[in-house]
C-alpha cells in the first residue's frame, strides 16, 4: 500500500472525526444551556415553596457593600432599575409616593413607608395599605467573598398568597421573574452604569437607557 492511499483512506476518518467532535460540541452546548434553564426555572419554584407567600432572590454586585446599600437606600434610585416603577417622590422622612405602571398602561399609586433600616445591611419597607393587601420587601446587604462584592437578598412577602400570585398571572405579572430581572438590573447599574436587561419591564422603559 502507497503512502498516497494511506492519506486518502484517512481523509474521511477524519471528516468523520471532525462531524462527530460538531455534534458532540453543539450537544453539550445545548445540554449547559437546558441545565442553566432548568436550574433558574427551579429557583423560582424553590422560591415559591419556601412559602406560598414569600418570594426571594439574590444577585453578587462587584461594588462595596457600601456603595451598594447608598444607591438603593436613596429611592430617587430605585426607577432606574425596576421594571414597572416610573416615579419615586419623597412625602415624609419614611415616606414615599411610588408611580407604578400596570398593564394596559395603567398607572396607579403607592404609598411605601421604611419600617426598618441598618446601615449597609438592611433596608425593610412596606406598602401602606390595609393588612390585608399589604407588601413587605426586605432587602439584605452583606460583603462577599471578593474584595468589594456585595451579596444583596431580597425577600418580598405578597398578599393573598397563591389566590395573589394567581390574579397577578392572568394580567401578565410574575412576582418571580420580575423580582430576578429587576436584581440584574441592579448589578447592571452598579457595575457598569446602564441597563441592558429590558425583561419584565414597562415595554420601553429602558431602551434609550441600554443603547
Amino acid at each position: 500500500m502507497t503512502s498516497n492511499s494511506v492519506a486518502k483512506n484517512s481523509e474521511p476518518r477524519t471528516c468523520k472525526g471532525t462531524a462527530v467532535a460538531v455534534l458532540v460540541g453543539s450537544a453539550l452546548a445545548i445540554g449547559i444551556a437546558t441545565f442553566i434553564t432548568n436550574e433558574r426555572r427551579h429557583y423560582m419554584e424553590r422560591s415559591f415553596r419556601q412559602n406560598e407567600n414569600t418570594i426571594e432572590g439574590r444577585v453578587t454586585i462587584k461594588r462595596p457593600v457600601e456603595k451598594v446599600f447608598e444607591f438603593y437606600r436613596n429611592f430617587n434610585n430605585l426607577p432606574s432599575f425596576l421594571g414597572d416603577v416610573m416615579a419615586i417622590d419623597k412625602t415624609g422622612s419614611a415616606t414615599s409616593r411610588w408611580t407604578i405602571q400596570g398593564p394596559l398602561g395603567i398607572q396607579v399609586h403607592w404609598t411605601v413607608r421604611v419600617t426598618e433600616e441598618r446601615p449597609n445591611e438592611l433596608i425593610r419597607y412596606e406598602t401602606v395599605s390595609s393588612p390585608a393587601l399589604k407588601t413587605v420587601w426586605e432587602v439584605y446587604f452583606a460583603s462577599g467573598l471578593a474584595t468589594d462584592e456585595t451579596e444583596v437578598r431580597e425577600v418580598m412577602k405578597v398578599p393573598l398568597g397563591r389566590l395573589g400570585r394567581a390574579a397577578l398571572a392572568l394580567i401578565g405579572k410574575f412576582p418571580a421573574e420580575e423580582m430576578y430581572s429587576n436584581l440584574n438590573r441592579l448589578r447592571e447599574m452598579l457595575e457598569t452604569g446602564k441597563v441592558t436587561d429590558t425583561s419584565y419591564a414597562v415595554k420601553g422603559k429602558f431602551d434609550k437607557r441600554s443603547k
